[in-house]
């Protein structure tokens, strides 16, 4: 395993680079995620809008004003934490490359860098905003384009998925929560998908709205993007050995042609440090589960790129609004479901039931899928012939 890309590299190139210690895999992976599905969703915004289903929206903007002070006040902050955090982060080299997340939520850092980062970033503001400055600000109509509030989407993705799939992660392990609640909020791992999904979908689809864009053609355009999110965010879960692993599986390998690591595998040097110590390992990373695992990230890996590269391939084929996000729905459903059966998770009681929380929303993500492409196709077919 992989905790940081540090270890990655020495173990691929066989270079040591010490201030690779600071990039943490799975952060890494999540951070591809997130480029690979803004940079898929806007290849599939902009055919939808040379097709005409998606049209522009005007805007007036004003030019020429000088800085506010509100903007030079979020500089002036923006500057500090980065020097106040980055100039420390040099200082304490041998601290941040054994516990960045330890380093950037306590109060060390350079004060001094701080202060001049800031008086740097405001005074940068000011001038910038100076030169464009004019006797009277001018306002201008601009046209906007679904596609250029991809960078929009993808924050508040971000924000929002990070804040759902904490909050849904903690539900799900209620008991782990309670004992230390500080410690799991502010924790990089212990992400739940769906719950980043949920919330992020009801934050963009509001924002959408207000913006005027179709919802419908905008899941469309999203949904093969979601789908190759997931596979690469998987990646991150697997090469960091974050715990979202399988349950254990001690039965001898059945296929010749697959690799013993891909059927049961006991995630070495895993960044959660879960299992029994490696003998000889030296370092914060030196465990390994006693017994091998499913490697259910790798099976996701590999189902959900495959399904991204079907949900691609149909997106031209299909013309009714919604339906290839219903269609994501049920794919997405059906494999998340299947992969639970082997999967550690939090198992809830329901009338003698005992499903996982994600089976749960699987379930209905497929039912919900099914009703959602049935009303779509309904309400085109009745438009059309109207």
């Amino acid at each position: 395993m992989y905790p940081n890309l540090y270890y990655a590299f020495k173990d691929l190139f066989g270079a040591e680079l010490p201030f690779l210690k600071i990039f943490q895999t799975f952060g890494f992976f999540v951070a591809i995620a997130f480029l690979a599905a803004a940079y898929v969703l806007t290849i599939e915004l902009r055919r939808r809008e040379r097709l005409g289903w998606l049209k522009g929206v005007p805007e007036v903007m004003e030019t020429g004003k000088p800085a506010s002070s509100s903007e030079l006040v979020v500089n002036g902050i923006l500057g500090f934490l980065l020097g106040f955090k980055a100039v420390g982060a040099i200082l304490a080299w041998d601290t941040i490359s054994q516990d960045l997340q330890g380093f950037l939520l306590s109060g060390q850092g350079s004060w001094l860098a701080g202060i001049v980062v800031a008086a740097l970033f405001v005074w940068y503001k000011y001038r910038e905003r100076k030169k464009k400055a004019l006797p009277a600000p001018e306002k201008k109509t601009v046209m906007v384009m679904p596609h250029q509030r991809v960078p929009d989407f993808t924050v508040m993705a971000a924000i929002a998925g990070l804040i759902g799939a904490k909050v849904f992660h903690n539900l799900e392990n209620w008991n782990d929560f309670v004992q230390d609640p500080w410690g799991s909020l502010i924790s990089f791992s212990g992400l739940t998908f769906y719950g980043g999904l949920i919330v992020a979908a009801i934050v963009i689809i509001r924002y959408a709205a207000k913006k005027h864009i179709n919802t419908f053609h905008l899941v469309d355009s999203a949904a093969p993007a979601l789908m190759l999110a997931y596979g690469v965010g998987r990646m991150g879960c697997q090469f960091a050995g974050d715990g979202d692993w399988g349950i254990t599986n001690s039965r001898p390998n059945p296929f010749s042609w697959l690799p013993d690591w891909a059927w049961a595998y006991n995630y070495p040097h895993n960044v959660v440090n879960e299992g029994i110590a490696i003998p000889g390992c030296e370092g914060k990373y030196c465990h390994m589960l006693e017994l091998p695992v499913y490697p259910t990230p790798l099976y996701e890996i590999i189902a959900c790129l495959l399904l991204f590269l079907v949900l691609w391939s149909i997106r031209k084929r299909i013309t009714v609004p919604g339906v290839i996000f219903g269609i994501y729905l049920v794919l997405n459903g059906i494999e998340r479901f299947f992969i639970e059966k082997i999967r550690v998770n939090t198992k809830y009681n329901i009338f003698g039931f005992h499903p996982t929380q994600a089976e749960i929303i699987s379930f209905l993500m497929v039912v919900g899928g099914a009703v959602f492409i049935w009303y779509c196709r309904k309400a085109y077919s009745a438009k059309t012939t109207s």
